[in-house]
């Protein structure tokens, strides 16, 4: 009965993978018990791990369970995020659109956001735990100018074993090199880490040509222009993160970083202008370049956490200190003047503008009960910015000398009411926004103006599981956005073809928006449909003249549009190893000013789509193409037209627990220059225009962990975010 026993024992373990029946000469067998002398081989279980999860607020993606992690950078991770597209030039776009500010942690982080495009192609994807997108910000930040937050959530664990860094180095075939590197550690109760990056632009990769055919419509006159230009340089970025647990209910955080770039932009342009019978009126050249164009901008951060014995209640406190400083120099030289329309040889244009913000900020969490919680709070923003502009023209007499102040500060309240059930999740609040203006002229040109705004923003959201795997959820948002220094500074900027100038008289305008998100999450499959109706009167847009062949800029509360659009995501995984990635975001967009009876409209789709697919040898490949399809308006007067790109990547990882990455990328192969076309459709020209900037290259990249920290920089849950402004230094463009 023994030996039988045996075999069948045999026969099972066989079916299921174990030991065969040859094995089993090495049991011994004694009194009905089994004594085993070969180990037995693991069972491996696979299971594929849902990389997208949704919440009330909120659309995350899970970096850390994505395979190309390890060796590609967080701008990689954004293209396969829901609802962010990211284009060619690496232009970020949250929701279909760049009004969005970038937190890290969960809070605002002035660096990523002002320079999102440098930052994130070096920061590794190995450092993020996940990406979210916050499609419905809460009255908390709600009132602040944006339609998402993009929020990036750094590696963390539970145990702290040492210290632990990351070294990643990048270098393109056109000279491009990108360098990051961070650590953290630990003394006691104090946490810290600290990061450097760097990256830099030659004058391969930045090459740039332009032609431009317009006609003026006055006159008839048709102008041609072609240009070519260079602006290689570098940025240098840092931050430096703290967090002490002064008890289990106190915590105190602190931050500092920022950023510095200086470019060498220099180029030429030629122009020539034609009348309507085809005959030459007057033509010249520019050779232009800034000698002294720098940027940086520096923030600074201090958070106090206190948690009370009831479970889920907190105090935040916190106080934040902005300051940007931008330094401009462009000189231009004309040649080769013939029958030029003006007297001077050449022009000196001097630029400073200085950015100083100081924010302080109380927030309360209460739980009023079992899926309720009250969240209430305050703001305030003392904002200041200061310009002061010069030209010189070589020649003549003529010297400007321009200086502008404004000051804005905003004290701001909110009520934001959250509730979660099984099924059903709820929030709504609102929030009320005072704010005071004021403009002064420290040369006396103008008289000072001030300005006092009120403003009321409500906002809700509601979502219903409807299975474990399916979930709706419909929003209303609203947000304000207020001009910046670079629309509101009235100088006078003028060039042979072109005269711009600020409007200090701009007001904050209201943008609304009513979005519908399905989703659908399996492991296998995740799906995403989200359409949403984006609507604005009084918009901050451009105003474009032009009279005797000389176009005027400048801007005012004009634009009124309407967006509708649909995001649309899919991630499938049809087999063990392969990912299919299709992310895109269909929209008709119609500007107008109804003053001038201008209009722009048009259907667009931004879209990507990307595989990836392991490979023996503990190889991965990736395929990506991406683009535009369609004629897109921008603002009342332009249209853009259609692009592309396409990138493929090999990579592998070495050493334990694969620390050392390295990845082979060939970007837009088979295409020295990427073409981009664009057309002024309204007001008194037209013109049509087309750019080609560098395409091919190919990358080598490196990325090494090391240390076993599994823990990062605590942060106070709550922190501040300004990021209403736009038109100014303290907003990428």
């Amino acid at each position: 009965m023994k030996h039988i026993g045996m075999i069948v024992l045999s026969l099972l373990l066989a079916a299921r993978g174990g030991v065969t029946m040859a094995q089993t000469d090495s049991m011994n067998v004694k009194n009905d018990s089994i004594t085993w002398n070969q180990e037995l081989e693991g069972i491996v279980v696979k299971a594929q791990k849902q990389l997208v999860k949704q919440e009330i607020d909120r659309i995350a993606y899970d970096v850390q369970g994505d395979e190309e992690s390890k060796t590609q950078t967080v701008m990689d991770m954004l293209r396969k995020v829901p609802m962010v597209t990211v284009d060619g030039q690496d232009n970020i776009l949250v929701k279909g659109n760049s009004n969005y500010k970038i937190y890290k942690n969960g809070h605002l982080d002035p660096s990523l956001t002002k320079n999102a495009k440098e930052i994130l192609k070096s920061m590794p994807a190995s450092m993020v735990k996940r990406i979210e997108v916050i499609t419905d910000p809460g009255a908390r930040e709600d009132a602040e100018g944006v339609d998402a937050i993009l929020n990036i959530v750094m590696v963390d664990g539970s145990k702290m074993q040492g210290i632990t860094g990351v070294m990643s180095a990048t270098y393109t075939s056109l000279n491009h090199p990108n360098f990051y590197s961070s650590l953290t550690g630990q003394m006691g109760k104090l946490l810290m880490s600290v990061d450097y990056g760097y990256g830099g632009m030659s004058e391969r990769e930045t090459e740039s040509i332009t032609e431009t055919d317009r006609t003026y419509l006055d006159t008839g006159n048709r102008m041609l222009l072609h240009s070519n230009g260079t602006n290689p340089g570098g940025i240098h970025y840092t931050n430096l993160n703290a967090s002490y647990d002064v008890d289990s209910l106190n915590l105190i955080s602190a931050s500092f970083g920022g950023y510095f770039y200086k470019l060498d932009v220099k180029g030429d342009n030629w122009t020539t202008l034609y009348s309507p019978s085809n005959q030459a009126l007057y033509s010249f050249s520019n050779h232009y370049w800034m000698p002294g164009y720098s940027h940086q901008s520096w923030n600074g951060r201090l958070d106090y956490e206190h948690k009370t014995r009831r479970k889920g209640e907190r105090f935040t406190f916190s106080y934040m200190l902005a300051l940007t400083r931008q330094h401009t120099d462009q000189e231009n030289i004309y040649s080769e003047l013939d029958n030029a329309p003006f007297s001077y040889t050449g022009s000196l244009q001097t630029e400073r503008e200085r950015f100083t913000e100081h924010t302080l900020q109380a927030d309360w969490l209460r739980p009023l009960g079992k899926g309720h919680q009250l969240e209430m709070g305050t703001k305030y923003i003392d904002r200041n910015n200061n310009s002061h502009n010069t030209q010189n023209f070589y020649g003549t007499n003529l010297l400007t000398n321009d200086e502008f102040l404004h000051t804005t500060r905003v004290l701001a309240g909110y009520a934001d009411y959250i509730f979660n059930s099984e099924k059903w999740s709820a929030r709504a609040g609102l929030r009320y926004e005072f704010s005071f203006m004021r403009g002064t002229y420290p040369d006396g040109k103008s008289e000072t103006f001030d300005k006092h705004l009120g403003d009321w923003v409500p906002q809700a959201s509601l979502k219903y599981q409807l299975t474990d795997a399916q979930s709706l959820k419909l929003s209303y948002t609203t947000s304000i956005n207020r001009p910046g220094i670079s629309y509101l500074n009235p100088a006078v900027v003028t060039s042979p073809s072109i005269v711009q100038q600020g409007n200090p008289q701009l007001t904050s305008s209201h943008a609304q928006s009513i979005s519908l998100i399905y989703s659908y999450i399996l492991p296998q499959l995740t799906l995403q449909i989200a359409p949403a109706y984006n609507f604005c009167s009084g918009g901050i847009s451009s105003v474009q003249t032009a009279k005797d062949d000389v176009r005027y800029y400048t801007y005012d509360n004009v634009q009124r549009y309407r967006r509708f659009s649909i995001e649309q995501y899919v991630q499938w995984k049809p087999f063990d190893g392969t990912t299919f990635v299709v992310n895109n975001n269909l929209r008709y967009m119609h500007n107008e000013n109804p003053n001038l009876g201008y209009r722009t409209f048009g259907w667009s789709d931004n879209y990507y789509i990307n595989l990836s697919q392991n490979l023996p040898w503990k190889l991965r490949l990736n395929l990506s193409v991406y683009g535009k399809i369609g004629h897109s308006p921008s603002g009342i007067y332009y249209m853009q037209h259609s692009y592309y790109d396409y990138y493929a990547s090999l990579q592998r990882s070495f050493l334990k627990d694969n620390r050392l990455t390295v990845r082979l990328g060939a970007n837009t192969p088979f295409d020295k220059y990427l073409p981009s076309e664009a057309e002024t459709v309204n007001g008194d020209y037209r013109d049509y225009q087309k750019s080609w900037n560098r395409g091919r290259s190919f990358t080598l990249s490196i990325t090494w962990r090391f240390g076993s920290l599994k823990t990062s920089v605590k942060k106070t849950e709550h922190s501040i975010d300004n990021d209403d402004v736009v038109g100014g230094i303290t907003k990428g463009q």
